[in-house]
């Protein structure tokens, strides 16, 4: 790949990343409209929360009114950090029976109440023949567009399950897009988008395949790291260009939780890398010369892409694990800076060519400012790390950082 291919491919990136998780939009509000084939008092019924099926989804464990203010208490399925459902205080407004309701949540058992200072949730149905129209609209302040994108399809998600709800009387769990196949034709899609960047030949595809390979493996780790501390849910979403996102099934425990699963995603590749390397030169001394280029590609491509994982951006796995292990922001700054340095350095000893590694960590600072206290703060503080266990997160930061650095510099040396 080029040194332009390879700077408009990592712009293109940070530039994504920027938009999708850190770009200001103020308020911003979406509106779902779907005309469902069914009575409006039996869809008031599945909507209202209080009403006979309002279990409809599985979501709503139970309701009560605290007092006539419209205050209430909705207990919900999914798992708080504890394990137990999510507790949730609402307050409803403008309700008028049978056709609409607006809710704004008060706080819960999972998140900072500051979440949903500015979120606000209206429900909306009117009757059309012997069908009904129902309008959902979700209000809330945004910083990135992923969220708002997020919330449009979630949206538009629970009216096609009422639909089929209102239609057979079941609840119809997943969807297309979390399918396997889906997520399968989402990762071929990727490699076809990479392809031009390492060049239209059957070279090209092969690297484009090899990365869109690397980073599954990457959020196999993470969605391994998530199962072995307690995530019976856990999954992964494969997302063209952008890679891949491992999702927990409940919110972070512990500050070491979230260490060992960021920690994991590159962790994961290291045990790879030195197989990779041990049989692609197994692979060239049995004279099979193109197995032997291919396994040091794979090794090549998954050290450097783990390794540039370990940046100490914020939403970086490297800056991360970082803010769990440092006990202090003297600390976390000095540890920062020497990791960021030794990334550097690595590349500066791999062949990167020195204008293009300053332009890099200057690129890379310029993020982690833009996205530095962007995610979502917990109700309650995580559980602290211990020593013991700040210390060995930090050795495996160490050995997960020397394996992949090894594998990049073994790598950069068979290949040029």
């Amino acid at each position: 790949m080029s040194v332009i291919a390879t700077v408009t491919l990592v712009a293109g990136n940070l530039g994504l990343i920027f938009l999708l998780m850190t770009v200001p939009l103020g308020l911003r509000t979406v509106t779902v409209s779907r005309v469902i084939g069914a009575d409006r008092k039996r869809l008031w019924e599945a909507l209202w929360p209080f009403g006979g099926d309002a279990g409809w989804s599985g979501e709503i464990l139970s309701a009560e009114l605290l007092d006539g203010e419209g205050n209430a208490l909705i207990r919900l399925s999914w798992e708080g950090r504890d394990g137990l459902p999510i507790e949730r205080k609402a307050q409803f407004q403008e309700v008028v029976e049978g056709s609409r309701f607006s809710m704004r949540v008060v706080e819960d058992t999972a998140l900072d109440p500051s979440f949903w200072a500015n979120y606000r949730e209206t429900t909306e149905l009117v009757s059309e023949g012997g069908a009904t129209r129902v309008t959902l609209t979700q209000t809330d302040r945004y910083r990135g567009v992923a969220f708002l994108i997020f919330r449009f399809f979630a949206v538009r998600r629970e009216l096609a399950k009422l639909q089929v709800w209102a239609r057979s009387g079941k609840y119809r769990k997943g969807g297309w897009f979390e399918h396997p196949v889906s997520q399968i034709g989402f990762a071929v899609l990727s490699a076809f988008i990479l392809w031009p960047f390492f060049g239209l030949n059957p070279g090209g595809l092969a690297l484009a395949a090899i990365l869109t390979s690397v980073v599954a493996l990457h959020e196999l780790g993470h969605m391994a790291a998530f199962r072995l501390t307690g995530h019976s849910r856990a999954r992964m979403i494969f997302v063209p260009l952008l890679g891949g996102i491992a999702i927990g099934g409940r919110p972070y425990d512990s500050r070491f939780e979230v260490a060992f699963v960021a920690l994991m995603g590159a962790g994961f590749s290291a045990f790879l890398v030195p197989v990779l390397i041990a049989a692609s030169g197994l692979a060239g001394s049995e004279g099979h010369r193109l197995a032997a280029l291919l396994l040091a590609s794979l090794a090549g491509c998954a050290a450097l892409f783990n390794i540039a994982n370990l940046v100490p951006v914020w939403k970086f796995d490297g800056g991360q694990v970082l803010r769990q292990i440092c006990p202090g922001p003297v600390a976390l700054a000095l540890a920062s800076f020497l990791l960021l340095s030794a990334l550097l350095a690595l590349g500066w000893r791999a062949g990167f060519p020195p204008g293009f590694l300053l332009v890099a960590g200057a690129v890379f600072s310029m993020l982690s400012l833009l996205t530095v206290g962007s995610g979502v703060k917990p109700r309650n503080e995580l559980k602290p790390i211990h020593a013991f266990d700040r210390l060995a997160m930090a050795g495996a930061l160490l050995a997960v950082f020397a394996i992949h650095g090894y594998g990049v510099l073994w790598a950069s040396q068979q290949l040029m």
